[in-house]
């Protein structure tokens, strides 16, 4: 059967990657969307077709021929299997962000390019673990039943901006960031972990892990793979970055403003130079750590926060728009270009491995 990919961003094109690399002989036809709008007209040589048209093209006998990957967020793909029946097209099956990490950790053993935590040899010493999941007050609610693993700890992100309470631990208490939330975005739990968790001494320090999540996006840790942390002298896990055409700058741009892109670029150079000199390479280059989800030695996620927020908050003091009259996501948006920055950068001085990221739904 010939395959088509259901999606146009960063998981279809991760998908089309790892199954055209690994099974060069399984035909891929196009990528499918409901809409133009929004998406490229090619990904990697392939057409971006809307659904509706690319079906009335297509016979019976055709469709029957024809399976369908559905690589887009879980949310939207029971709507998505909806349309395809509607429409003739009865093989589908759903890349869940399951199914996708498994995909994309298998690619890049082969490849060898962004080393899976669950590919290194067994440990036996467990790591001390302390996650965050960011939750906001206003988020969806989950229609699925999850169950947090012990060393997950909700934290209610903007809480300050509130009354209403959905976890036990809130960003706003101890030194915080609180009423930042509609521009930091989850950074502002990272913050608050930075200094009220990270700056403690520990009688554990060098086995101790802090991390930060999402209320629906958390990272998929087994616990044969919390086991190989210390021992492996793991110093940091990220989520499977994502693939995006021509390169995670142009993806940025998107969601960036000129004139914050460019107090981005002013703030790198007056505080962190060294780095401003590898932005360009790690732009041009296909890959990005989203969400701001991480895992990481104590010490390792101290460094990175104590690198990260003197630069967002110069960003504040050169935007215009000022940061205080606005709420627009802006410096969570850079905190993923950042981290990708960041974490690439060091790859050579960091033993950097990576896990999946499941999507609640």
């Amino acid at each position: 059967m010939d395959l088509v990919i259901y999606g146009a961003q960063g998981m279809a094109l991760g998908a089309y990657e790892a199954i055209h690399s690994m099974y060069p002989r399984r035909k891929i036809s196009c990528f499918l969307v409901t809409h133009k709008k929004g998406n490229a007209e090619v990904l990697s040589g392939l057409p971006v077709l809307e659904l509706k048209a690319y079906a009335g093209r297509l016979s019976a006998k055709e469709k029957e021929r024809m399976q369908v990957l559905i690589a887009t967020p879980e949310n939207v793909m029971p709507e998505i299997e909806k349309s395809l029946d509607g429409y003739g097209f009865y093989h589908h099956t759903r890349m869940t962000s399951l199914r996708w990490a498994a995909l994309m950790g298998y690619y890049y053993t082969c490849e060898k390019k962004f080393m899976p935590l669950s590919a290194l040899p067994a440990g036996c010493h467990k790591a001390m673990l302390h996650i965050f999941a960011a939750k906001f007050h206003k988020d969806r609610v989950l229609s699925g039943t999850y169950r947090m693993p012990e060393w997950i700890t909700p934290i209610q992100a903007g809480a300050v901006l509130c009354r209403e309470r959905v976890a036990d631990v809130l960003d706003c208490d101890g030194e915080n960031i609180s009423e930042k939330n509609g521009n930091y975005s989850e950074l502002t739990a990272l913050y608050w972990m930075w200094k009220n968790r990270l700056t403690r001494e520990s009688a554990a320090d060098g086995k101790e892990y802090y991390g930060l999540v999402h209320y629906r996006r958390i990272l998929e840790l087994s616990e044969d793979d919390i086991l190989k942390l210390a021992d492996n002298e793991v110093d940091a896990v990220m989520p499977y970055p994502m693939p995006y055409e021509p390169d995670i700058e142009a993806h940025h741009r998107k969601y960036i403003k000129k004139g914050d892109w460019k107090a981005l670029m002013t703030a790198l150079e007056e505080l962190q130079p060294e780095y401003a000199k590898k932005m360009p390479e790690i732009l041009k280059q296909a890959y990005l750590y989203n969400y701001n989800i991480m895992l990481a030695k104590k010490e390792v996620l101290a460094a990175y926060c104590e690198w990260l927020f003197p630069i967002l908050e110069r960003v504040e003091g050169l935007s215009i728009p000022k940061a205080c009259d606005r709420k627009d996501r802006y410096i969570g948006y850079m905190g993923e270009t950042l981290a990708t920055l960041y974490f690439m950068a060091n790859r050579e001085k960091l033993n950097i491995t990576h896990a999946g990221c499941r999507f609640l739904t």
